[in-house]
């Protein structure tokens, strides 16, 4: 089960990065356009259209799931990183796998950090307006 993983992670890496490149943008609109054109040699048929629509669908049902998966390694792999920071850190361990939090949890503390955000900035304003008056006294 493993090495399937690990395919399709790696085939998922591969097209998503592939995917974003601009020859891969300019590519699928050549072939827009190829369509686009052929149409009077199709009498602009049911088939002709269908042809499109069915390809692009097709893609687009399949990129999501490619697109989903490099994602999910990449929120992954980030989190990690950030994990790793925090436990090096003097900051707060707390913070360690809040990601597994629900809505309500991550709001509450999103909420109780911009607060002591807030309190930090108040003091060092306060330490600012402190050290201006100090020195247009003493100049």
């Amino acid at each position: 089960m493993s090495n399937k993983s690990n395919f399709f992670s790696s085939f998922a890496t591969a097209v998503a990065e592939l995917s974003g490149r601009p020859f891969t943008f300019i590519a699928a609109l050549m072939l827009v356009l190829v369509w686009a054109v052929s149409g009077p040699y199709f009498d602009y048929s049911e088939t002709w259209q269908l042809v499109i629509n069915t390809t692009t669908t097709i893609i687009t049902f399949l990129m999501v799931f490619v697109l989903q998966n490099s994602q999910n390694r990449d929120g992954k792999a980030l989190q990690a990183k950030l994990d790793e920071l925090i436990l090096t850190s003097q900051a707060a361990n707390k913070f360690v796998g809040i990601e597994k939090l629900d809505e309500g949890e991550l709001r509450e503390m999103s909420k109780a950090l911009a607060e002591k955000a807030e309190s930090v900035e108040e003091k060092a304003d306060e330490k600012s307006d402190e050290k201006s008056g100090a020195e247009a006294t003493s100049g």
